[in-house]
C-alpha cells in the first residue's frame, strides 16, 4: 500500500470529530478518553475573534501572558530570501557591515563552524568572530545537540561557541529542554543606534550549517553533510528565510532576550557542567545591551511572531505554561481558508496536525490543497524511519479521506532526476496569509521543542484577477502571492522575477490543474522508461511504501515517545487542546 510523505525530527495525529482513520495503531489511551469526553475540535478552546483581525491571533487567542512580544506588529518591509545561497549572501553582507557598538543576537539548532556563506568566504566562524573582533557585541544561543556518534552536531555547535567566546562574543550552549526536545528556533536579529539599515531580523528554517548553501539549480552544498545515498554526494536542499525590517525586529529580538534572560541553568546534567568546565563554555549569560527602540515602520506588512515552547519545570518565566501560537494561529487562518492552501514542509506525520488540516477541507468543499514534502527521510536508520513511515501514512491518510482528489501531495527532482531534500516550513493560504518559520507540521513542533515562525498579511492588494480568491473580501494580497508565484514557478520550470510564466498559476483551481497536469507529464516520463525530451518540471506524485502491520505496532510507542513526542500540559493533551 501506498502513500503520498514526510520526516523525523529527534532534536526536533482522524476525522473532524478528533477520530483516527478505523485500526489506526497511532490510536492511544488519549485519544480514547477525548473521545469519550465528546470533544468535536483539538481546537475547541478557543473563541477566535475575527473582529480583533481576521487572520492573527489577539494577545488573548495567544493564550501566553508572560511573554513580553506583542500580538502583532503593522509597517514593516519583508523580503523572503528562497534558498540558502541566497540567505546566506544577505546576511554576510549585513555582519560584514556592522560596526563596533551594534547588536548581533542568533539562535540555532546547528551550527557548524566551516560552513562558507558565499564562494569565496567567509565561514561562519570567521563572520562571526570578525564582527566580534571589531568591537560588534555578538550573543549566541545554540541547543546543546546530541553527540555526533547519535548523528548530531554537539561537537560542531560546542566549537563554534569556544571560537566564539575566544574572540570576544558569547554563546552558550542551552539545554533548557524536555527529554527529546531541542531548541529549533533559527534567527538572526541586528540592531543599531547609528545605522538605520542595520536593525534587520531573519527568521526561517535555514540553519547556519553544512548541506544549506544550495540554489535554484539544486546540485547541492559542496560542503554537504551524511545523508541517505538516494540524494546523492552533494544532496540537494530546498529552504527558505524570511528578511524583516521595522517594528516586527524588535519582537524577534524579545523573542531572543526572553530565551537569554532565563535564570534556569542552562543544563542540569552532571555530565554536562563538567563537560563545561574542560571545553569554557560559558555556564551563565551576562547582561545584554539595554534595547533600543522599535526600528520606524518602512513597509506595507503586518507580522505575527508565533511561537512553540512546551510546559516544563523549571518553567519558562516567559511562557510558564508553554506556549503553542503556531498551532493555534494555522488554526484560525485554516478556518478562513476557501480556495487553496499551499504547503511546503519537511515534516508532515502528524494526526494531531492533520486534522486541522483535514477540518478546513472539510469544511469548505471548494477547498483544494497542494503540499510538498521530501521523496525520503533524511536518515536510513532502521529504528527511525518504521515510526516515521508510520505517522506520515496516517497523516496522509487523513488528508485524502478529508480532500480525495483536492489534495495533491508532491515531491521534488531537479533537472538530473535527482530528489531534492524539502526543509522549507512555509504556508500560503489563498494569497493572503503567509507563514514561513522554524516549526514542522507535527505534534513535536507545535508543543514540544521551541519554535519560531512569522506571519504575514501584506497591507497591498494584489490587482491580478482573482482580486479575491477567497471570496470573503480579503483580497490577494501581494506579499502572499508573490511567494506563492515564485516558489511553484521554480519548481514547475516556469522561470523566474518579471519573465516567470505565471497567468495559468493566478486562478486556485487553474493552479492547481496546471500543477497537477504538469506532475501527470513527468510521472509518465519516468514511468515510461525516460524516452524522449523530459518534461519541464520538477513536481512528481509523493508516495511512500508503509511499513508492514507488525512494525507499525513495534514501533507505535516510539513514534509517540520519540520522534513526534508531545509537550502539552496533561490537562491539554487528555482533551486533545493546544
Amino acid at each position: 500500500m501506498t502513500h503520498g510523505s514526510g520526516q523525523r525530527g529527534a532534536g526536533q495525529d482522524g476525522a473532524e470529530t478528533g477520530a483516527p482513520p478505523r485500526g489506526n495503531v497511532l490510536m492511544t489511551a488519549v485519544d480514547r478518553i477525548s473521545n469519550a469526553l465528546g470533544r468535536s475540535s483539538i481546537f475547541a478552546d478557543i473563541d477566535f475573534d475575527d473582529e480583533t483581525h481576521p487572520w492573527f491571533l489577539s494577545a488573548e487567542e495567544r493564550a501566553n501572558p508572560d511573554t513580553r512580544i506583542r500580538a502583532w506588529t503593522e509597517g514593516n518591509r519583508c523580503v523572503a530570501l528562497v534558498h540558502g545561497d541566497t540567505y546566506f549572501r544577505v546576511l554576510n553582507e549585513h555582519l560584514a557591515d556592522a560596526e563596533p557598538d551594534d547588536l548581533v543576537m542568533f539562535t540555532d539548532w546547528r551550527g557548524d563552524p566551516e560552513q562558507v556563506l558565499t564562494d569565496r568566504g567567509p565561514t561562519v566562524e570567521d563572520a562571526l568572530t570578525g564582527a566580534a573582533t571589531r568591537g560588534v557585541v555578538v550573543r549566541g544561543l545554540l541547543w546543546r545537540s546530541h553527540a555526533d556518534g547519535l548523528g548530531y552536531t554537539g561537537g560542531k555547535n560546542s566549537a563554534l561557541a569556544t571560537a566564539l567566546e575566544d574572540a570576544g562574543g558569547e554563546c552558550v550552549l542551552d539545554q533548557r529542554v524536555l527529554a527529546f526536545g531541542s531548541h529549533h528556533q533559527k534567527l538572526v536579529v541586528m540592531r543599531s543606534a547609528s545605522r538605520v539599515d542595520g536593525n534587520v531580523a531573519f527568521v526561517g528554517g535555514i540553519d547556519l550549517a553544512r548541506s544549506r548553501r544550495d540554489d535554484a539549480h539544486h546540485h547541492g552544498d559542496a560542503l554537504s553533510r551524511p545523508f541517505p545515498p538516494e540524494y546523492g554526494e552533494t544532496p540537494a536542499w530546498h529552504d527558505l528565510q524570511l528578511e524583516m525590517r521595522g517594528p516586527a525586529v524588535r519582537d524577534v529580538e524579545d523573542t531572543f532576550r526572553e530565551r537569554w534572560e532565563d535564570p534556569a541553568a542552562l543544563s542540569r546534567l552532571p555530565w554536562h557542567v563538567v563537560s563545561d568546565v574542560v571545553r569554557r563554555h560559558r555556564r551563565e549569560p551576562s547582561e545584554l545591551p539595554a534595547a533600543l527602540p522599535d526600528p520606524e515602520a518602512t513597509g506595507t506588512c503586518s507580522v505575527q511572531l508565533l511561537r512553540t515552547y512546551p510546559r516544563r519545570r523549571p518553567s519558562y518565566p516567559f511562557a510558564q505554561d508553554g506556549e503553542r501560537s503556531a498551532a493555534r494561529a494555522y488554526a484560525k487562518a485554516l478556518g478562513r481558508a476557501e480556495r487553496l492552501i499551499y504547503i511546503e514542509d519537511q515534516y508532515l506525520w502528524s494526526l494531531d496536525v492533520a486534522r486541522v488540516f483535514a477540518r478546513a477541507l472539510r469544511r469548505s468543499p471548494r477547498l483544494r490543497m497542494i503540499i510538498v514534502v521530501p521523496r525520503h527521510l533524511d536518515d536510513d536508520s532502521a529504528i527511525t524511519i518504521p515510526p516515521s513511515l508510520l505517522g506520515h501514512a496516517a497523516a496522509l491518510d487523513l488528508l485524502r479521506d478529508a480532500g480525495a482528489d483536492r489534495v495533491l501531495v508532491l515531491d521534488v527532482e531537479n533537472d538530473d532526476s535527482v530528489p531534492v531534500y524539502v526543509h522549507s516550513k512555509v504556508c500560503i493560504v489563498d494569497d493572503v496569509w503567509a507563514a514561513i518559520g522554524s516549526d514542522n507540521f507535527n505534534r513535536r513542533s507545535w508543543t514540544h521543542d521551541s519554535e519560531l515562525t512569522a506571519a504575514v498579511v501584506d497591507e497591498e492588494r494584489d490587482a491580478r484577477e482573482p482580486v479575491d480568491p477567497g471570496g470573503l473580501g480579503d483580497g490577494a494580497r501581494v506579499f502572499a502571492r508573490d511567494l506563492r508565484l515564485e516558489l511553484l514557478a521554480e519548481h514547475l520550470s516556469r522561470g523566474s522575477g518579471a519573465d516567470a510564466d505565471v497567468a495559468d498559476l493566478l486562478d486556485p483551481d487553474d493552479c492547481f490543474d496546471a500543477v497537477a497536469d504538469q506532475v501527470s507529464e513527468l510521472d509518465a516520463w519516468h514511468d515510461g522508461g525516460r524516452d524522449g525530451d523530459r518534461p519541464r518540471g520538477r513536481l512528481r506524485m509523493h508516495a511512500i511504501e508503509v511499513p508492514p502491520l507488525w512494525k507499525q505496532r513495534v514501533f507505535s510507542l516510539l513514534y509517540r515517545l520519540v520522534v513526534d513526542p508531545d509537550g502539552r500540559p496533561l490537562r491539554l493533551r487528555l482533551t486533545r487542546r493546544f
